[in-house]
């Protein structure tokens, strides 16, 4: 047992006793962050994970020190993800010590240890210039699209509203399928979209004509196999034939599909994420400034956007034909 009635007591100081299992005090931190739901779902594996180690060594997380995080640490470099069979990449390994080091310095705050054993560990070393989401080109893309409207089935009207959303407005899987009817809106001759994004952040979207089109025919036909009127649907914006909020994984095997269908080559190897990717590479391409993609995309620091570029290392785009363009218009 981890956690018991009595004080713990650390080797400087008598630290209060926590009441309660581990499990309560990763429930108290995820109350206490502004997450998704798919955000904190991810990281109570990840701390059950580490907890699940530290049992079968007869650890005490809270006497846990950097060594026993390092030792961890290599474990996860060593264990092979269950879809893929291979090991887990640096990023994933950096992903759970990042949340496990978010639960120690709560812990820390509560003061119910001393210093967060993450501080001193070794972690893996991440490349910020680099993704292993697989892109799409903007042909492929529209290859997609194409895909979607030559689609037929019950579910296709939905489903190439879906594709949309995706596509238009670059938008994260957890954002698309916790879409609700009352999330749609007109703001200043706009047709609009609000929901919470990543980090708890409010935000709002434009629709473009094509998305708004693809939405309208969806609730149009959803709302004529109730008999109701569209004003009078209510709930998620992306249902199941049974009613059901579309699930992402659902959405995952949607993309797929329809990228095997449209001939795409990497078909079993994308994601909605892809389609993520391909928003900010081809708006980039397009000129729209970095600044007003990072806003779209809801990153906070542009070098995460800039990695979601995939074209940014193209020579076409270097600076040096901007710079010398000004010259010879100065000159002639």
């Amino acid at each position: 047992m981890f956690f018991s009635d009595a004080p713990v007591r650390s080797r400087s100081s008598a630290r209060p006793a926590l009441p309660g299992a581990p499990s309560d005090f990763t429930e108290a931190w995820l109350r206490n962050r502004r997450l998704s739901a798919h955000t904190r779902d991810a990281y109570r594996r990840d701390i059950a994970g580490w907890l699940t180690w530290c049992a079968a060594r007869d650890l005490d997380p809270l006497w846990a020190n950097f060594l026993h995080v390092n030792e961890y640490a290599r474990t996860l470099e060593s264990t092979l993800a269950a879809r893929s069979g291979r090991p887990l990449t640096p990023a994933t390994v950096a992903r759970r010590l990042s949340a496990l080091s978010s639960w120690y310095d709560f812990l820390v705050k509560l003061h119910a240890v001393d210093a967060n054993p993450v501080a001193g560990a070794d972690r893996p070393r991440i490349d910020r210039d680099h993704s292993a989401t697989v892109g799409l080109t903007p042909d492929e893309v529209d290859a997609l699209l194409a895909a979607a409207e030559a689609d037929t089935g019950s579910t296709a009207v939905r489903n190439r509203a879906a594709l949309a959303l995706l596509a238009d407005l670059g938008l994260r899987v957890g954002e698309l399928v916790s879409l609700d009817l009352a999330d749609l809106g007109t703001e200043r001759g706009h047709r609009s979209i609000r929901f919470v994004g990543k980090g708890g952040k409010a935000r709002r979207r434009a629709l473009t004509p094509g998305t708004a089109y693809a939405l309208d025919a969806y609730l149009a036909q959803r709302a004529a196999a109730r008999g109701v009127a569209v004003h009078q649907l209510t709930g998620p914006l992306l249902v199941t034939a049974s009613g059901a909020r579309l699930d992402r994984h659902s959405v995952f095997r949607l993309v797929r599909r329809l990228a095997r269908a449209a001939g795409i080559p990497a078909w079993a190897s994308l994601s909605p994420h892809s389609l993520r990717h391909a928003f900010a590479t081809t708006a980039r391409a397009e000129g729209v400034p970095l600044e007003d993609v990072q806003d779209a995309m809801g990153h906070a620091d542009p070098r995460t956007t800039r990695r979601y570029d995939r074209d940014r290392h193209n020579l076409d785009r270097d600076p040096a034909y901007a710079i010398w363009a000004a010259r010879a218009r100065r000159r002639g």
